[in-house]
């Protein structure tokens, strides 16, 4: 069976869907990101990225290829290595038996990176589908076309160091996904992600985002760490992954396409207010990007108010989606 890349918004979305489509299953990425519940937001100040709290605006790594192959009814193989040479035969041999294969790798080691997007990220998720002498056939579902990348740079982005280090994790079907899904698989992840959004967690979902506004308002606009740390909340909102705004955007796409599988108009009535939220999330990284850039004066309170909207906005989105899907 040729494979046929598509370009997609998110990696981990964009990697399972491309993985399932190849295999039979009638997906897109905004069915595979909603089916396996993966928007979310945590606020984690125990958890550090280059000396800086984790800001995530999706559920953990490989929650979302779990999530969508397990609704498809797909059991997919994990397995990570201790050896960089064994990873790479493993790699190989998968290959030669014509299997397409998700990899976890290192953002900063992949040479086809524009070098002013690489950075220490090792949960960047793609495709190998072939190898064409010293070169894998790479679908890499953040780049329009598939992309070329020599063993030495694959194996180097494999078995990178640091957090989240992906230990030569590779991933492929053991059994083939089912054509389609129902109601009776979107209903549910709906309601988890309305569950998640209103966790009674104060680092979790809107609770997690009135945390983080606290957090900022509480910043001393002369203290020299206070800007670096708005500018951290804007890379991870839209540079790390897809961010806050665009996997508003890409759930909300899924909540059109769960209004005609459920047959609920009201889903997509609520996709059109997401959508407005998103613009929301654009609106607010900007504001912070200006400060933090010199544009504005720098000021942490205004930021934590645009926060603590957007925070409201949320809570009763959450809420009515919530009740759409009872």
């Amino acid at each position: 069976m040729t494979y046929q890349h598509q370009h997609a918004a998110h990696c981990e979305s964009g990697t399972v869907a491309n993985l399932l489509r190849h295999h039979g299953a009638r997906i897109s990425e905004p069915l595979a990101f909603g089916i396996a519940s993966g928007l979310s937001f945590a606020y984690l100040p125990f958890v550090r990225i280059n000396g800086l709290p984790l800001i995530a605006y999706r559920a953990q790594p490989k929650a979302i290829i779990k999530g969508a192959a397990a609704a498809f009814g797909t059991r997919l193989r994990f397995e990570k290595f201790g050896r960089a040479d064994a990873g790479q035969a493993r790699l190989d041999a998968l290959l030669a038996e014509g299997r397409v294969v998700g990899l976890q790798t290192s953002v900063f080691w992949l040479p086809y990176f524009p070098e002013t997007m690489r950075f220490h990220f090792n949960a960047h998720n793609l495709l190998v589908y072939g190898k064409d002498g010293d070169d894998y056939l790479v679908s890499d579902p953040v780049a329009e076309d598939p992309q070329r990348c020599a063993t030495a740079d694959m194996t180097r982005a494999r078995f990178a160091r640091g957090a989240l280090a992906p230990k030569g994790l590779l991933y492929f079907p053991e059994r083939m996904p089912q054509g389609e899904v129902d109601a009776a698989a979107v209903l549910p992840a709906i309601r988890r992600t309305v569950r998640n959004m209103l966790a009674p967690i104060p680092l979790i979902g809107v609770r997690g985002i009135r945390t983080l506004a606290k957090r900022i308002a509480g910043l001393d606009p002369a203290h020299p760490l206070s800007s670096p740390f708005i500018g951290h909340v804007v890379r991870m909102q839209e540079e790390i992954g897809t961010g806050g705004a665009g996997f508003r955007f890409i759930y909300a796409a899924f909540l059109q396409e769960a209004s005609v599988i459920t047959r609920r108009p009201a889903l997509a009535t609520l996709s059109d207010q997401l959508m407005d939220i998103g613009d929301a999330w654009r609106d607010f990284a900007l504001a912070a990007a200006r400060m933090v850039k010199g544009r504005d004066p720098l000021d942490p309170p205004a930021i934590a108010t645009l926060l603590r909207a957007l925070a409201d906005r949320e809570e009763a989105f959450f809420r009515a989606l919530g009740a759409a899907c009872k």
